[in-house]
């Protein structure tokens, strides 16, 4: 159950940010925890910058509270990923993808929907086999409309990850050590035992944690776009 408040949490965050800059915004699939809350969810978001200020966001985003699921009142960490992906236009940049890398299954969709929820298979995932990214799509009415909506996130995560292995390469040749891992979060919510919202990259925080969770995230944007732009264009040394 705190896994998956933290993540609708997250959800509602990313929601309110958009809002607050007029973007427009559309839920593209969700799955819903078992007692509440959300497993996965996945959302577009249409406006100008929105991906490139969207981007400061990738990563493990870290929770410690007092959690209301816990009789107990035990302080839980938990964390979650967020992954922000380029929309694809077209086919230039990750290509025509052939069928036969292509896993697709159907099942029934999950959660609220109309009346083709639990009585057809419309709900489709698709699993790109070389390299086991997986996209799914079941909040379309029909499996059609379902495949093409997964095919497109797939594309994009196929993208986003040839950008993350030229970053990598791009690592290696400055001899940077580049590691990603669960215990690599970019940013800390902690409402237990003081208040504070802290960027582990930047090291830029705030102790006005409800202004941060209800969408105030573009002074810890802004920071980590300057921190990239400095390390990719560093100031030249006084001679």
């Amino acid at each position: 159950m705190e896994a998956t408040d933290w993540a609708e949490m997250l959800l509602r965050m990313y929601l309110r940010w958009a809002e607050r800059h007029r973007y427009g915004t559309e839920i593209l699939d969700q799955l819903e925890g078992e007692g509440g809350g959300l497993k996965s969810a996945t959302m577009a978001v249409e406006g100008r910058n929105a991906y490139g200020f969207l981007r400061a966001e990738r990563g493990v985003h870290r929770l410690v509270r007092i959690s209301p699921f816990d009789a107990q009142k035990r302080r839980h960490t938990t964390f979650a990923l967020i992954e922000v992906l380029p929309e694809v236009e077209d086919d230039v940049e990750v290509g025509e993808i052939p069928e036969d890398e292509l896993k697709i299954d159907t099942f029934r969709a999950q959660g609220a929907g109309g009346q083709h929820v639990n009585k057809t298979d419309s709900a489709v995932r698709i699993t790109h086999v070389p390299t086991g990214v997986v996209a799914q799509s079941q909040n379309e009415r029909s499996q059609h409309q379902n495949r093409e909506l997964a095919m497109k996130i797939l594309k994009s995560r196929l993208l986003e990850r040839r950008l993350a292995e030229r970053e990598r390469e791009r690592a290696e040749l400055k001899g940077e050590h580049v590691e990603a891992g669960w215990g690599n979060q970019i940013r800390s919510y902690v409402l237990h035992p003081y208040q504070m919202v802290k960027d582990h990259r930047t090291n830029h925080e705030t102790s006005d944690t409800n202004s941060v969770l209800d969408g105030d995230l573009d002074r810890f944007m802004l920071a980590e776009l300057e921190r990239v732009a400095t390390e990719i264009h560093p100031e030249p040394s006084a001679a």
